[in-house]
């Protein structure tokens, strides 16, 4: 039944493009050949906090500690690593698959050969008998999900809905079944940093030759984190990204940066260093100095952060996930000195 998987698949996209990611789930007249109809979306609920509760299986993420503001944003990995396209999550349990199943084998609707198919799966214990009700609260139908963004391979999970007693691992050959590991990955792609938008002084416009120091205030450049986890299994993960490098970029060859590398490293918790009046004659530790005038225009300066990412889970588990960056964009201007000739 390849060409119901399509269809409800296409359904599903068409749906998600109009609606929140977060919208009650719809069910659909077809079904691919395993009982899925495609609709993988969660339903929940965002809290002013930030925690996120769904309200049947799937995964919890808490963004309470994440970054804010109208410039916070997603972390581009500095490798080819990307977060699942999708992953396995338990769903149902007996007595809500058999209401999500049913009335669409009632009307009929996927062919004679479909639904019994279906029926022998799901109730005559082929492998499941009558939904596996003799096992209610000791398990749970597990289903795919679908990362809302649809990156490639995000159609790739296309096992049938299948059973797992409590307590016990999905089945081996199951990818992507939800593990603290996997839920690290779904909480790394929730992270959101602060905006990477340097302090800069001379604030307004700088000048030719005249050093330009620049900072990322401390109170506002800190460690942010997302937690993901399953509830009704008892699993979590909790990714924490923290700040550890400013890459300076003028916006033209004509400048130097402090250091030469352009690089700035962080110290006591803030990258850069405030300047303050008597620094004059110094040199930041964090900066530009521009050679040449904007003229009438600005100088894209690039200001973009490395953050380092762990994750901690359930058990004693955790370890290191690819290195994220997020970069910001600023207009500067640069001036010629004026002199006065008497």
């Amino acid at each position: 039944m390849p060409a119901v998987r399509n269809s409800a698949r296409v359904i599903t996209v068409l749906t998600l493009v109009c609606c929140s990611v977060f919208a009650a789930q719809t069910a659909f007249a077809k079904r691919d050949k395993y009982g899925n109809n495609g609709d993988s979306r969660q339903s929940a609920n965002a809290g002013k906090d930030g925690t996120v509760s769904v309200t049947v299986g799937g995964v919890v993420f808490d963004r309470s500690k994440n970054g804010s503001g109208n410039s916070a944003g997603a972390l581009t990995s500095t490798t080819s690593w990307s977060p699942p396209p999708c992953w396995y999550a338990p769903k149902y349990t007996p007595d809500q698959l058999k209401k999500y199943l049913e009335p669409t084998w009632e009307a009929g609707s996927t062919g004679y050969e479909w639904d019994a198919e279906q029926r022998d799966r799901y109730v005559n214990g082929q492998p499941y008998k009558d939904f596996n009700k003799d096992k209610t609260g000791k398990g749970y139908f597990w289903d795919s999900f679908v990362n809302k963004d649809f990156p490639p391979g995000w159609d790739s999970c296309e096992k049938p809905i299948f059973w797992v007693d409590q307590g016990d691992p999905p089945p081996a050959n199951i990818k992507n079944a939800v593990t603290p590991k996997i839920l690290s990955e779904l909480a790394y792609a929730e992270i959101r940093v602060p905006s990477t938008e340097v302090t800069l002084a001379p604030a307004a416009q700088t000048k030719v030759n005249l050093p330009t120091w620049a900072w990322l205030d401390a109170a506002d450049f800190k460690p942010v984190s997302v937690t993901a986890s399953v509830p009704v299994i008892g699993i979590s993960a909790t990714a924490t990204a923290t700040p550890q490098t400013l890459r300076i970029e003028p916006g033209t060859k004509d400048a130097v940066t402090y250091p030469d590398s352009g690089v700035c490293a962080i110290n006591d918790g803030r990258i850069g260093e405030p300047y303050a009046k008597g620094k004059a004659d110094r040199t930041p530790p964090c900066g530009v100095k521009y050679l040449r005038s904007s003229g009438d225009g600005t100088y894209p300066l690039q200001a973009t952060v490395t953050w380092k990412i762990t994750w901690t889970g359930t058990g004693g588990t955790g370890g290191d996930l690819p290195d994220g960056t997020f970069g910001a964009t600023q207009d500067v201007v640069v001036q010629e000195i004026q002199a006065v000739n008497r």
